[in-house]
């Protein structure tokens, strides 16, 4: 069987930008990716402290370094310039991955988008 559970997620990062003419997607600092594990393209969910919409969309990648997370396309009716989201990342695993000591990343954002902390 296979279970879907938490890989990795960004939490209370920090929208910088919404782009409602971008075709869609959720741009995000490629160093952020890289400290949480999440791949470019990769399916997320979306969820915005501010406001409670959740919404499913994938990631692109953003610009290293610069702290951005710009919320596009439709989505970007639903998340303002400075709303805090948890942008989670899921995987599915077997029972043989789960019974080996399945650990999921959470990296813990600043209002600029630094890292803060990251619990495995």
């Amino acid at each position: 069987m296979m279970r879907e559970m938490l890989q990795a997620k960004l939490h209370r990062a920090c929208v910088t930008e919404t782009r409602l003419e971008y075709p869609g997607s959720l741009t995000v600092d490629r160093d952020l990716l890289d400290r949480a594990g999440i791949l470019v393209h990769q399916k997320v969910q979306v969820v915005n402290c501010m406001n409670g919409s959740r919404l499913e969309t994938y990631v692109i990648e953003g610009e290293r370094g610069k702290g951005e997370i710009i919320v596009n396309g439709a989505a970007a009716r639903l998340a303002q310039t400075g709303d805090r989201i948890i942008i989670i990342a899921y995987a599915s695993y077997d029972e043989a991955e789960l019974a080996a000591g399945h650990t999921s990343r959470v990296v813990v954002c600043n209002a600029d988008n630094s890292v803060a902390e990251v619990i495995e």
